[in-house]
């Protein structure tokens, strides 16, 4: 905020009525300070009219409404984002959504962590911005004054997988519509959500792979199907006009397997296990197998090899095996180049000895 110098020209930079403003004044500095301090003079008298009348007058809690009916209503996260409303309305509602600053949305920040922990205020903050984001697109406001508010960085390394006598007694213990959900999660690596959703037409069982169009990264996503996944869902009961395969009598796809899943986590007695972890369970069993980072990250739908290496201990000889592959293609270098019958002659013991630390 103040003056600027940008390409031979001054302009002032202010806020008025929770809108940021920029003003190009021209080749005099002196100009540009005289504008300013007008602007801030006529702020403060409240005979800033032009911009006043520009400015959308609607409270908080409003807003949420509009916001609930609009934009969440068709998604998944419909109940987070009530519940999550509720909280913000204790803080905010009775304003006006152009008085909250950014200010205001650090000591909510503050306030909050207070009462729950990091990742609770994080989802709480996502939803704001969010809010405020939606408020721009919809000329109600023209910046976001939560954009600037950083999220916590949390350890999300958390790295649960079961053994395989827990499988074992976890599909054991899973009845109804739960155990084939689990069992594509165990095979495929697949997030609950997008088990949920998925439909007939995403499955090709003529070439044995699901094609996922709507994922967490927004990229569509190729998974292979084995046999053990292809037979379960093609056991699925199919409902007549129900484009879903997980889905009630009436055709709606089910919202959540909270009840079946924790009935069949009580039954078979595994203890700090949550469905996701079925998806670490995936891609640990793979990395355990031999299966290279980088094909598992595809099979997840990473964007990064970053969030994939977290699997990476889990194959202690993986690096073994790489200067292995390494030695097996330079055995015909070294063969014709007659270093490799020479390097063989030479006492292993007797090299190492040979070696000073300097």
């Amino acid at each position: 905020m103040g003056i600027k110098f940008k390409k031979g020209n001054y302009y002032i930079d202010y806020r008025a009525y929770g809108r940021r403003i920029r003003e190009k004044i021209g080749t005099s500095r002196k100009l540009a300070e005289s504008v300013l301090h007008k602007r801030k003079l006529a702020i403060a008298e409240g005979r800033f009219l032009d911009m006043k009348k520009k400015v959308v007058r609607i409270r908080f809690e409003d807003f949420a409404k509009e916001y609930l009916k609009i934009h969440s209503a068709s998604k998944r996260s419909y109940r987070g984002d009530f519940e999550c409303i509720q909280i913000l309305n204790r803080f905010f509602g009775g304003r006006y959504l152009h008085e909250i600053t950014t200010l205001d949305i650090e000591k909510f920040k503050t306030e909050r962590c207070k009462e729950v922990s990091h990742a609770t205020v994080n989802r709480n903050l996502a939803v704001l911005r969010s809010m405020f984001s939606r408020a721009v697109e919809w000329k109600k406001l023209t910046e976001n004054p939560g954009k600037p508010v950083k999220l916590f960085k949390l350890n999300n390394q958390r790295l649960r997988y079961l053994e395989e006598d827990e499988m074992k007694r976890l599909l054991d213990a899973c009845t109804g519509h739960t155990k084939p959900m689990v069992i594509v999660a165990l095979l495929t690596g697949m997030r609950r959500g997008e088990i949920l959703s998925l439909k007939w037409t995403d499955c090709d069982f003529k070439r044995d792979v699901i094609r996922l169009v709507k994922t967490k990264n927004n990229e569509t996503r190729t998974i292979p199907m084995n046999s053990k996944v292809k037979s379960t869902l093609i056991r699925v009961p199919k409902r007549k006009n129900s484009p879903y395969i997980f889905c009630t009598k009436t055709g709606k796809p089910y919202k959540d397997i909270k009840t079946g899943w924790w009935t069949a986590i009580r039954k078979c007695g595994i203890i700090d296990f949550r469905f996701h972890d079925l998806r670490h369970t995936f891609a640990s069993h793979l990395v355990m197998s031999g299966v290279d980072l980088n094909t598992v990250r595809e099979l997840l739908g990473h964007k990064s090899l970053d969030m994939t290496l977290r699997y990476s201990h889990l194959s202690p000889d993986h690096k073994k095996r790489a200067v292995d592959i390494l030695d097996k293609r330079m055995d015909t270098f070294w063969t014709l180049s007659g270093s490799y019958q020479n390097l063989e002659k030479v006492d292993i013991s007797q090299l190492l000895d040979n070696i000073k630390v300097t």
